[in-house]
């Protein structure tokens, strides 16, 4: 099996088989991304993800994967009766996996009925990772992000509805400097809008290939100092009331690493960024961060 271009997973898909079911990001202009730039967004046939499937389980892996994580970035893209198949082929081929999950999209969730959600939810689908990256409709406007925080809001409440567990992530320091308080409060009330079961919190970098990186070289943008990104994380964290998520800002990309669940740990939280902005908690070392 072989995969085309760079091939993106979240975090705790580490352990997942990647099947490629979409090449590319169907949105591919958000400022602050570089990921899939080389590739043209299309998808794949379905008879060739299921023969990817049928390369490993007739292999020595075939026992290995209890996960399966759909790639590129909007694998949710493609038409539901084609995903309902190639979720059954899994099913059948590979009988110890437990999930499948993929990232989604504001459009490709717009783009499906509430009984084609819950079709896909019934059908084998158990959860979709969705970037949220700001409550902020001027900051998602900045980075074309091509959705507004209403319509992220919807997207992300008929995926639970319809009975997908929804893994929702923002981006810390994404408004700037100048944004910082606006971004953080309205990512806050986005995600209490949502609930979703968990929060992945990440920390802006700047990336090569990414438009943002531009302005920011220019001085046509300027990110939080390391103090302000802590308070803009607790400031976003302080406007979340969503009970019950799982909260995780533990990439390595952030400065501190956090880890919850909302709304009990809360306090904790925030004990710990106080703790942090204080001096009495050491950071990550810049040559420490990543993506």
């Amino acid at each position: 099996m072989q995969y085309e271009g760079r091939v993106f997973r979240p975090p705790s898909e580490a352990e997942s088989l990647i099947l490629q079911s979409t090449i590319g990001c169907s949105q591919n202009g958000c400022a602050f991304c570089s990921m899939y730039k080389e590739k043209r967004f299309r998808i794949r046939p379905a008879e060739d993800v299921c023969a990817d499937v049928d390369e490993i389980a007739a292999g020595p892996w075939a026992l290995a994967f209890s996960r399966v994580f759909l790639a590129d970035g909007d694998a949710l893209m493609r038409r539901t009766e084609e995903q309902l198949s190639i979720f059954s082929h899994i099913r059948a081929r590979l009988p110890h996996c437990e999930r499948i999950t993929c990232y989604a999209s504001p459009a490709s969730i717009a783009a499906k009925t509430d009984a084609e959600l819950a079709a896909l939810a019934a059908g084998g689908l158990d959860m979709v990772y969705m970037g949220l990256e700001s409550g902020s409709d001027k900051v998602l406007s900045r980075m074309n992000k091509g959705a507004s925080a209403a319509e992220i809001i919807r997207a992300g409440q008929r995926a639970r509805a319809a009975g997908l567990r929804l893994s929702v992530t923002a981006i810390i320091g994404l408004g700037g400097a100048e944004g910082s308080e606006e971004h953080a409060e309205k990512t806050g009330e986005a995600l209490s809008a949502m609930q979703p079961e968990y929060i992945g919190l990440l920390t802006l970098m700047f990336e090569e290939d990414a438009p943002l990186t531009e302005d920011y070289r220019a001085g046509r943008f300027a990110p939080p100092d390391q103090a302000g990104i802590l308070r803009e994380l607790r400031t976003l964290i302080e406007h979340t009331d969503s009970e019950g998520s799982v909260l995780r800002a533990n990439h390595a990309s952030n400065y501190l690493n956090l880890r919850g669940t909302l709304n009990a740990d809360k306090p904790r939280l925030l004990a710990e960024l106080d703790a942090a902005l204080s001096g009495r908690r050491a950071l990550k070392a810049e040559w420490m961060r990543g993506l």
